[in-house]
């Protein structure tokens, strides 16, 4: 009989670990969907604020290949500015780490 109680522990265990990792799956994914959306509202906020730049001051003279460009620049910026970032964060974990 001990050895059937161990036996149901160990299932049980078992499915507790799935149950685990599935949830450690879903967390990662969701944790990719989040970084996906703040990747999309730093693309957008970067095109608001260029637009902004560029309409202020200006009523019906907007050179929109200007704009495009700048907007391009600005994202380009933003994206070596994060990349900067996850290379620091990276060095800091390694560091860390040894």
């Amino acid at each position: 009989q001990n050895e059937k109680q161990l036996q149901d522990v160990v299932k049980q265990q078992e499915e507790k670990m799935l149950q685990l990792i599935d949830k450690s799956g879903e967390v990662t994914r969701l944790n990719a969907e989040v970084s996906q959306l703040k990747r999309s509202l730093q693309l957008a906020e970067t095109e608001a604020k260029v637009l902004w730049e560029e309409m202020r001051g200006k009523e019906h003279q907007v050179d929109t290949a200007y704009v495009q460009e700048r907007v391009m620049l600005r994202r380009e910026v933003d994206k070596l500015r994060r990349l900067l970032m996850e290379k620091e964060d990276e060095n800091v974990r390694l560091t860390d780490k040894y």
